[in-house]
């Protein structure tokens, strides 16, 4: 069943009516949710958190939207230890794709400016995600190194919400990936375990007022093992993190494999 997106694009004014309307009632869900709970959040781990009350709110809101998720390689998250999800980002779908998939115990970790998102950056603070202030290296050193340490003490698994590698786009293309998580992985000496959603250009882009029902394709890939690298293997691991995404961006998006070397 499908409330939003049909077979047909909607009229562009109504499309974005809709699609803010449909946001601010996820927003409200998920906030009303919290409110009753908020005794008991400190005795609740941010991952059960996100886990227990973020993702069963979200999870319907793709019946609303007409969005089907085909998921592979979800045994890759089964690593002994902590590690590092990285995801490629396009728009706020991507976060029905997280609660999709999302495996026990995982804190998310994002920018800061995040907070200042209103209802939304509410959420995610409730929600026990992790913020990071990019415009004061000192600060996102220090939250960095506390959450590698915490990391690895207590056998969380952070999946790096896209901002800490780059900015959204619906391009069907990945942008340049930030190094955060990439520090962090190896500073934690755990894998990096990479995490691809299909382009959503095909039934929707803000840019071009499409907004249809459809279908995403998610693929856990193999985890990037890091034990040994060092602050000098940073950029390497990010390069190389960034072309297997890349190409398998392209491969679960039906492009030709020749797009890859176009910029």
């Amino acid at each position: 069943m499908c409330l939003l997106g049909g077979t047909q694009p909607l009229p562009s004014h109504v499309g974005s009516i809709l699609f803010a309307a449909s946001i601010l009632a996820l927003c409200r869900e998920v906030f009303l949710t919290f409110i009753p709970l908020l005794p008991w959040t400190p005795w609740v781990s941010p991952g059960e958190m996100f886990e227990q009350l973020v993702g069963p709110c979200c999870l319907p809101f793709k019946y609303f939207f007409g969005v089907r998720f085909e998921v592979k390689g979800l045994e890759n998250f089964k690593v002994e230890g902590p590690a590092i999800i990285v995801s490629n980002h396009q728009s706020i779908l991507d976060m029905m794709g997280l609660m999709e998939i999302l495996p026990d115990n995982c804190v998310q970790v994002g920018k800061k400016e995040l907070t200042y998102m209103g209802s939304v950056g509410l959420i995610m603070y409730l929600g026990g995600v992790i913020f990071i202030n990019r415009k004061s290296t000192s600060s996102a050193k220090m939250v960095m190194s506390e959450v590698a340490k915490t990391m690895v003490a207590e056998n969380v698994t952070a999946w790096c919400l896209p901002p800490l590698q780059g900015t959204r786009n619906c391009t069907g293309d990945l942008l340049p990936f930030k190094k955060g998580a990439f520090h962090l992985a190896i500073q934690g000496q755990v894998p990096v375990i990479p995490v691809v959603y299909s382009s959503f250009t095909t039934f929707y882009n803000p840019k071009t007022k499409l907004f249809t029902s459809g279908k995403i394709k998610v693929e856990v890939l193999p985890p990037i093992e890091t034990k040994g690298l060092t602050s000098d293997d940073v950029t390497d691991l990010t390069d190389r993190c960034f072309s297997t995404m890349r190409e398998t961006l392209f491969r679960l998006s039906g492009r030709p494999s020749q797009a890859k070397d176009s910029s």
